[in-house]
């Protein structure tokens, strides 16, 4: 799915969440280097100062720090207020917990905040960017998903234990393709972003509380660099794909998909299909 009707904003503040590490702290790097203007989003105060830090002595961008836990209501709030002011030009959606785990056996309020921080927050900072970006003419909204959220009918081993993640991360990728639908023709741009395995510390915790320390980490399982996954997602604003997979090459991919999902949409008639009729009722 590609819709060419907007361009990635040249100007205007980023806010980015989930950015005191990994793909969001690749995103700030990235954002501050092309001149703009950031709000770095996350719960780690320190991380968040050593990178403010960093870009404003580098880039000479003014960098504003919020630390919050998105898992929060209040926390929620005062981010989503920042979000609607009228300087910020592009939002990206990167916070995201795994809460893995076999769903029998994981802590019902860590499933609960996965759901929160992928889905509640991610819409509620949507719901704040978006109103004023047609007026103001510009405007993009990055939403991190992953591949993981087309894996539904996949067994554990060797992908995580992820129901409710991948759940979230499913709800991330259409939510994004349908308002990217809604907004076609306006000057802004709406992006899923869906990453496979990626070398960051995504996999050191399940997200109730995040990595400790100051450095930044990696995972044993490695994955493609997190620079790598932002320059396929910019690209990919500038061309107008909605969903970005960064390691897939073959672009015809998502076309196959919308094109198998209108053959279910398809099936909404009044006429029952012929396997599910019971002969014995007839």
């Amino acid at each position: 799915m590609t819709l060419r009707s907007a361009s990635f904003p040249a100007t205007g503040t980023a806010v980015v969440t989930g950015a005191s590490s990994g793909i969001g702290a690749a995103y700030a790097r990235r954002l501050a280097a092309d001149g703009h203007d950031l709000v770095l989003v996350a719960r780690r105060a320190e991380r968040l100062r050593a990178l403010a830090a960093e870009l404003t002595g580098r880039h000479g961008v003014r960098v504003e720090t919020v630390v919050a836990d998105l898992g929060d209501a209040g926390d929620l709030d005062r981010v989503a207020r920042r979000t609607a002011e009228d300087d910020i030009a592009t939002l990206v959606n990167n916070a995201g917990i795994n809460g893995y785990g076999p769903f029998t056996d994981t802590d019902a309020a860590l499933l609960e905040k996965v759901i929160a921080v992928n889905v509640v927050a991610l819409t509620r900072l949507a719901r704040a960017a978006v109103p004023g970006m047609p007026a103001r003419g510009r405007g993009a909204v990055v939403n991190v998903a992953s591949t993981l959220a087309f894996a539904g009918s996949l067994p554990p081993a060797p992908l995580p234990v992820r129901a409710v993640y991948a759940g979230t991360k499913g709800y991330v990728v259409t939510f994004s393709r349908t308002l990217a639908a809604e907004l076609n023709g306006t000057p802004v741009r709406v992006q899923a972003l869906c990453p496979g395995l990626t070398a960051t510390e995504f996999h050191l915790t399940q997200g109730r509380d995040p990595v400790a320390g100051e450095v930044a980490r990696v995972h044993d399982e490695g994955g493609m660099p997190a620079r790598d996954v932002v320059t396929a997602s910019l690209r990919a604003l500038e061309t107008g794909e909605v969903v970005c997979v960064p390691g897939l090459a073959d672009a015809e991919a998502v076309d196959r998909l919308t094109a198998a999902e209108l053959g279910l949409r398809s099936s909404s008639t009044g006429t029952l299909a012929p396997r599910y009729r019971n002969p014995a009722r007839q």
